[in-house]
């Protein structure tokens, strides 16, 4: 049965998935990026934006794992872009280029409406103002029998844990002291809403950890 997921969605030691004060210089706010570190030094990231060597073993893999099987994903308005309120033009089209690593209908959840914006590589966003239950529903349409999987941020990952609509969620904590900015668990009660670990696996540089609703 097709999945809702999340994969190789980094934390900080102390819980945080990105720090404050993001803006257009830290797309993950202050000190965001080093959790996610690890991931930068693994070959499937290299092949992901186009560039040579980074490291095979179990981080790789798991990183190109976390495209398997997937037909549409789901983003939240700050993983998309730092512009926030109404949009004030057509010019913002993501953090990544001309050619997002998605490669997917991708759709974004918003509080303001744009029209969809076709990209290189297969990839559309579609800017989805109803919920994350009309997101969840247009995504697994596009997805045509495949897994969606949810990108983040941290409040749109919250969300639909706190909604009981995710199914499996991979998460890599980091040796990584962030301080302040996004908890993501902060307040959840997992095991209440239904949620167990499945396994952690730790590799030289973060631990694996994922869970699944029971």
């Amino acid at each position: 049965m097709p999945k809702l997921r999340v994969n190789c969605f980094s934390l900080s030691l102390d819980g945080f998935g990105a720090g404050p004060d993001q803006d257009l210089e830290n797309p993950l706010g202050l000190g965001g990026m080093a959790v996610h570190d690890w991931m930068r030094k693994t070959r499937a990231f290299h092949e992901m934006i186009g560039a040579p060597g980074g490291e095979a073993g179990l981080d790789s893999d798991l990183v190109a794992a976390g495209f398997d099987n997937v037909g549409a994903s789901i983003l939240g308005r700050n993983m998309f872009g730092p512009v926030r309120g109404p949009w004030p033009d057509e010019h913002w089209t993501g953090w990544w280029g001309d050619d997002p690593p998605f490669h997917t209908d991708t759709f974004v959840l918003t509080h303001h409406a744009r029209d969809p914006i076709p990209m290189a590589g297969g990839t559309t966003f579609h800017f989805v103002t109803e919920g994350i239950e009309v997101a969840l529903e247009r995504a697994r349409a596009a997805a045509n029998g495949r897994d969606v999987r949810l990108g983040g941020g941290v409040s749109t990952v919250r969300q639909y844990l706190q909604a009981r609509l995710l199914d499996e969620g991979h998460f890599t904590i980091a040796p990584v002291l962030l301080g302040q900015g996004e908890p993501l668990f902060a307040g959840l009660d997992l095991p209440a809403l239904g949620y167990r670990v499945r396994r952690q696996t730790p590799s030289s540089e973060v631990t694996h950890v994922m869970i699944e609703r029971a």
